[in-house]
């Protein structure tokens, strides 16, 4: 915004404020130029990591998948009179339990809700399998979008999860567990337990048991130990996302959504992160975390650990190549022989509803990320979402929400309109200053300002509404990219999806008409040349938005008719008041 109003001001002394259009005209060729590199230039050899080499560990059984994580030296005492730990390093210290892959048909369960269709692994209560049944792959498709999978090394997913510990045996993610029944569905119940049960041998007994409800993607999840042994039992509860993350294919023209960040993301209780595998400082990341929580996004889709409210935990992620793991680590606590505890978490596979994650964990709305315009983006959305729960159409929110803009700043436009309005009127006198002046630029540039000044025009009066323009219009392209609300949402004819190009391009086409008439409503810039590039400009911003979200163009082409309407009207006042003090 600093730099636009600098360039106003620029324009302004050098008493030509069209040069702003050459310097407008620059940037869009620029950008359109580096889009198409970014593109279709050279690949980054960086980021070419094979799916064999990334992902290898979990192949082999070594690297990533070997071992269960690590607890810190915290104790917490779970029943009175417990004796202490005991030396904090050695019971931090966990046996690395053997890497026992499942193997492919291991058995598992199979649970069905309304909104999920999962697998459990019974090795270890691993989500093997999530499946959103409320959003398909393509629109129209039978195919629904696939979270946690084994299906192949590339699209590798996993959330694993247990309990561990120093000693012989715990339900780590390695553990056999059983269940009474292979198949749950949730049916016409509001909520669905899935109880899964481990014991030692010895005395001690835990049952995993998720917890489903009717239209929601957050799962409970609970562990209960009872400790009929003889001696304390200690454990911690952890969890983590295992997943191979294949580069984006980035495209600011035929892949828009591949600007969406995807990967593993934290919540430190107080910031959140978005962390790079590639990056040595985040692929090696340990720290602890009260309140927080972690994440691994894509484009509209998240799959989130929340630990229990006002613990502390340690965060960790570890990469090799394109493959990362994300885990967290509660503190270790003593079961005290004859008694009980619980360990709990929740777990979000599922969508980016704004509104679910907000109830999922502190500030999980914040993995649908809408960057440094989020100050204007999530108000935005807010009143997007408020107009659509009115008219059920998101293409009508939109229409309606950018009248209500136009609404807002009505005053400062209508300024801008009248300034231009005004300097119409004046063409016929800039002529024949050109005329009169056409061999020294010097003495014509004072002589056009000096008319300024004596008809009350501020010759760069529209630089404010465009700048106030532009962070609106890149917030509406953030949440239209990345509100998962508005994916396949349809508008009205041949628009079935908001969050897409338009498929016919008629959209942008009109978009160029709409701005070819506005520029026929403003003064005709006096520089010839300068004009040309105003009638080229439709062209070049409608090919620029031809592969947009064709909600971002509809929210471009609404403004242009809106001002074109203002526009009109301020002009038909300017003139009959100019016709009247004319007579």
């Amino acid at each position: 915004m600093r730099a636009a109003w600098i360039l106003c001001r620029a324009g302004r002394r050098m008493n030509n404020p069209r040069v702003l259009v050459w310097l407008a005209f620059a940037a869009i060729v620029v950008l359109n130029y580096q889009a198409w590199v970014h593109d279709y230039g050279a690949p980054d050899k960086s980021a070419a990591t094979s799916p064999a080499t990334a992902s290898g560990a979990h192949e082999t059984g070594g690297g990533l998948d070997t071992a269960v994580p690590q607890t810190f030296s915290t104790d917490t005492t779970a029943a009175p009179g417990t004796p202490p730990a005991g030396n904090a390093a050695a019971a931090s210290a966990l046996r690395a339990e053997p890497a026992v892959p499942a193997a492919s048909g291991a058995p598992h369960v199979h649970v069905r809700t309304d909104v999920l269709d999962m697998d459990i692994g019974l090795q270890g209560g691993t989500l093997q399998k999530a499946d959103l049944l409320r959003y398909p792959k393509v629109k129209g498709g039978s195919e629904p979008v696939r979270l946690m999978n084994e299906d192949s090394e590339e699209s590798l997913y996993l959330l694993k999860s247990g309990l561990a510990g120093p000693g012989e045996a715990h339900p780590t993610q390695f553990a056999t567990f059983t269940s009474a029944t292979l198949d749950y569905d949730l049916g016409n119940t509001g909520q669905l337990r899935v109880p899964l049960t481990w014991t030692d041998g010895q005395g001690v007994t835990v049952t995993k048991t998720f917890t489903f409800r009717r239209g929601d993607y957050r799962i409970g999840l609970l562990y209960s130990v009872d400790n009929r042994s003889s001696a304390p039992w200690q454990a911690a509860i952890y969890a983590q996302i295992l997943r191979y993350d294949p580069p984006s294919a980035r495209s600011m023209f035929f892949n828009v959504e591949g600007n969406a960040f995807h990967g593993p993301a934290i919540y430190d209780g107080a910031k959140y992160r978005k962390l790079k595998i590639d990056s040595p400082e985040d692929a090696h990341l340990a720290l602890e975390v009260r309140n927080g929580w972690l994440a691994a996004l894509q484009h509209h889709f998240v799959s989130a650990i929340v630990p229990a409210a006002d613990t502390t935990n340690r965060i960790t992620l570890s990469a090799q190549g394109r493959q990362f793991q994300l885990a967290t680590t509660g503190p270790l606590r003593t079961i005290a022989p004859d008694t009980t505890a619980t360990f709990e978490e929740t777990l979000f596979v599922g969508p980016k509803l704004q509104a679910d994650l907000e109830t999922a964990g502190p500030r999980l709305e914040l993995v649908a990320d809408y960057g440094v315009l989020t100050i204007i983006a999530r108000p935005l959305f807010w009143l997007l979402g408020k107009v659509y729960a009115l008219f059920g159409n998101w293409g009508v929110a939109i229409i309606v929400v950018t009248f209500l803009l136009k609404l807002v700043f009505y005053p400062l436009s209508e300024a801008s309109g009248r300034s231009m309005a005004k300097m119409k009127t004046l063409s016929p006198r800039i002529k024949n200053l050109q005329e009169t002046y056409k061999d020294d630029k010097e003495k014509l540039g004072r002589a056009m300002m000096e008319l300024y000044k004596r008809e009350k025009i501020n010759p760069v009066a529209g630089c404010l509404p465009i700048i106030i323009q532009i962070p609106v219009f890149l917030a509406f392209y953030w949440v239209l990219l990345e509100s998962v609300e508005m994916r396949q949402a349809p508008f009205f004819g041949w628009i079935n999806d908001l969050s897409s190009r338009d498929p016919w391009f008629i959209l942008p086409i009109i978009m160029a008409g709409a701005m070819l008439v506005q520029y026929k409503l403003n003064p005709t810039p006096p520089d010839p040349i300068q004009a040309k590039v105003f009638m080229i400009m439709p062209l070049v911003m409608s090919v620029t938005f031809a592969f947009f979200p064709a909600g971002l163009v509809l929210y471009w082409v609404t403004n242009t008719l809106l001002s074109i309407a203002q526009q009109w009207n301020i002009n038909r006042r300017i003139g009959a008041a100019q016709a009247k003090k004319a007579a």
